[in-house]
């Protein structure tokens, strides 16, 4: 049993592998008393909560008691407009224009399992899951107004699920200002924040600072996730690091504009909230009608960073992507956009895929430009048609002469977008996202079609079936390239227009989940620019997400590295390419870029037919040694050992470790060369410390001296340096 309710105190136990999270009921209203290291279901845990009776500015929320107040209790859903001062998890305008609503405790659920959301991704529960529920009913009686908090509790994982679901059984309309997804109020204010910002080509890239007064956000209002921010924060004690510590992180599973926010008010208590974003959003709830928030997914760890990630990392790739590649090993691929981008004809790409077949590689990707008149990024998106005049035999007779190379076939795909210089555009010109009256403003060229619309959907559900139908296609790359401007539906009524962006990204889920189900067997893919819908919502429905336009191994290293705080390594797409790299110009060692890229889900985009017979070696090497491996890369557990991050950023570690710890593989990289470099050695991580192991090309050694005293780093004489070690139980 996860979930205990204590029905004399009101009290709520809920408790996981390595946590436990306390709620209390105080005059109806659901507090937050704890949330930490795992509690003793025998203890006393009401002592938890205190109140103090505070000076006139603090509003007495309870008749009788001045020692309670909404401005000072730490709540687990709060309101604004009766007494509390703080960042509101939500806010309701009523129909006479006033904006006060007041959420009591009225019933509560404890189910088995985790109830799906509707129309939204979620972490789920298989068959044999020791996973509970519990629904905290709230109500505002003279509303009418029923709201559900759900937190879902997974045995296995120091992890909470957190939803929030409306529902207006009143007789007059209400309109939702703001719905976050998870609050969560802390009794101190000792803690850092954490959170992944970046842009296009520099994705993910870390940042922590102390929490002051007032308030910190992370937040996207560009229509998605974004390069920009990820919809991630963590709070983390000042001490600590990535090995020990506690950390708390806050993970929202979704694709749009969202914040999150931390505030630090006059009594040095932390307020957190994780949602969609309330800037230019609300939603109408006629009398009758609900409103599903997107999930939060919260992990406590008591060992750093590095065991709040490894947390994320399983659930993720276990509980949150699905279909038939989920635990499946991920094909080395090579990608024609950099060795050809839109010049190409079926020689060029058969040519390529028979390199690649000499070379061991297993899927054939075919990029941008297959379609319409896409002769540059200036027009046809939205043609899902392919371009006689570039390929006369269509994909299906492409495809086959892929496959008879003994590769599989992939196609790109940018479904989102809509070119005015296109067929589609011409018969359609209302089906883009736009204003009245206003100008529709470009980017790439290109315009947003309205996804909030079913006729929409079913255009692209019903094109993009055909080519999937049309020939053996086994992968998707699914690209977006713009965020959203002139966010304005042509169906959408005044009152609802606010609601555009949100139903955007309903309207995506559900084409998604149509396709995915249609097409079980195909692998998509996510891709925005690269890494600019890197979240856990694209995840739900593609198991991978390439991760960055960028491919210079040296970027890499951080963006990877970033990536890895919250993203399985399995869901990221990392690409060896052609130098001087297309994006920074540096010239980098066919073997630093193999290692670098052999770190997530391999593959090369470059023309491999212009490979000198002593490259081609390497690449055979490289893709000999990662099918070895790949296994261990893509399901293992993930330490971080040296971050891109720290001091000079010159030296990266990392290592992947089996789940039965018999097997590891250490990376190590250099980017400049040190005159006279001090010795140096690196201690490794998830070893069992009373086995022996053997290191290749090493002594072998215990696991206590691999993780306290370490390997030996060599001394490095050249820049981009990049070794790695296999790492094997002799003796357990």
């Amino acid at each position: 049993m996860a979930i205990f309710y204590h029905e004399q105190e009101g009290l709520f136990h809920l408790q996981s592998k390595d946590m436990s999270y306390v709620i209390q009921l105080v005059h109806g209203y659901p507090a937050h008393t704890y949330w930490g290291k795992k509690l003793s279901q025998e203890g006393n845990l009401t002592g938890l909560l205190q109140h103090i009776e505070r000076c006139s500015f603090i509003p007495n929320s309870v008749p009788g008691d001045n020692s309670i107040s909404l401005d000072t209790l730490p709540q687990e859903y709060p309101q604004y407009g009766t007494g509390d001062f703080r960042t509101p998890a939500y806010q309701i305008q009523l129909e006479d224009g006033t904006r006060v609503t007041e959420l009591v405790y009225r019933t509560h659920r404890i189910v088995q399992g985790k109830p799906s959301l509707e129309g939204l991704p979620a972490v789920y529960a298989e068959d044999g899951d020791d996973v509970q529920t519990l629904e905290l009913e709230l109500s505002d009686e003279h509303l009418g107004l029923t709201v559900v908090l759900s937190y879902t509790v997974f045995e296995t994982f120091s992890a909470i699920a957190r939803s929030v679901k409306f529902t207006h059984k009143g007789k007059e309309p209400l309109r939702l200002l703001k719905a976050a997804s998870a609050s969560v109020d802390f009794q101190d204010a000792d803690f850092d924040w954490l959170n992944l910002y970046g842009s296009w080509t520099r994705e993910r890239h870390i940042e922590r600072r102390p929490l002051g007064h007032g308030g910190i956000t992370a937040q996207s209002r560009r229509g998605a996730s974004s390069h920009q921010m990820n919809p991630f924060v963590a709070l983390l004690r000042p001490n600590a690091d990535e090995d020990q510590g506690d950390v708390f992180g806050f993970s929202l599973v979704y694709s749009g504009n969202f914040e999150a926010e931390a505030e630090v008010d006059q009594f040095d208590t932390t307020r957190v909230s994780i949602g969609i974003n309330a800037f230019d959003f609300s939603w109408l709830l006629l009398p009758g009608e609900s409103f599903q928030t997107p999930e939060a997914v919260m992990v406590y760890s008591p060992e750093g960073l590095g065991g709040m990630s490894r947390t994320y990392h399983k659930l993720y790739r276990t509980r949150l992507c699905r279909g038939a590649y989920r635990d499946r090993e991920r094909p080395i691929l090579v990608n024609n956009w950099e060795a050809t981008y839109f010049d190409f004809n079926a020689d060029k790409i058969e040519a390529i895929a028979a390199t690649a077949a000499e070379l061991g590689i297993e899927l054939f990707v075919l990029d941008d430009g297959w379609f319409g008149k896409r002769d540059d990024d200036t027009s046809s998106l939205g043609d899902w048609i392919v371009d006689r005049n570039k390929l006369p035999q269509g994909l299906q007779e492409l495809a086959e002469r892929v496959n008879r190379q003994g590769l599989q076939f992939g196609l790109w795909f940018e479904p989102e977008m809509i070119s005015p210089d296109s067929d589609l555009y011409t018969k359609h010109p209302d089906w883009c996202l736009h204003a009245p009256q206003r100008r529709r403003t470009e980017a790439r060229k290109q315009l947003v079609l309205d996804m909030s619309r079913l006729d929409v959907q079913d255009y692209l559900f019903e094109s993009l079936s055909a080519v999937l139908e049309s020939a053996p296609i086994s992968y998707v790359k699914w690209d977006m390239n713009r965020n959203m401007t002139e966010i304005g539906s042509a169906l959408a009524s005044a009152e609802r227009q606010s609601e555009t962006a949100h139903r955007y990204i309903l309207g995506l889920y559900e084409l998604l989940e149509r396709l995915t189900e249609k097409f079980p067997k195909v692998l998509f893919e996510s891709c925005s620019g690269g890494g600019g819908r890197f979240d856990p919502g694209m995840l739900y429905y593609m198991p991978q997400t390439w991760t960055s336009d960028d491919t210079d191994a040296v970027e890499r290293l951080k963006i990877q590295y970033g990536t890895s705080i919250v993203y399985p390594i399995s869901t990221m797409g990392a690409h060896v390419s052609a130098v001087p790299n297309h994006q920074v110009g540096r010239t980098t060692p066919l073997e630093t870029r193999g290692d670098v890229a052999m770190s997530g889900n391999f593959g090369y985009e470059l023309d491999l037919t212009v490979f000198t017979e002593e490259e081609k070696a390497i690449v055979r090497g490289q893709v000999a040694a990662y099918k070895e491996i790949r296994s261990l890369v893509q399901q293992g557990d993930f330490y971080r050992l040296r971050s891109p991050f720290s001091g000079k950023g010159n030296e990266t570690a990392w290592m992947f470790v089996s789940e039965d710890r018999k097997e590891a593989l250490v990376f190590y990289f250099q980017v400049l060369a040190v005159p006279n470099a001090p010795m140096k050695r690196l201690a490794l991580q998830g070893l069992n410390q009373e086995w022996t192991y053997s290191v290749e090309g090493l002594d072998d050694h215990r696991g206590d001296f691999l993780m306290q005293a370490g390997l030996h780093i060599p001394q490095f004489h050249q820049d981009y340096v990049s070794k790695w070690w296999k790492v094997k139980a002799v003796q357990g």
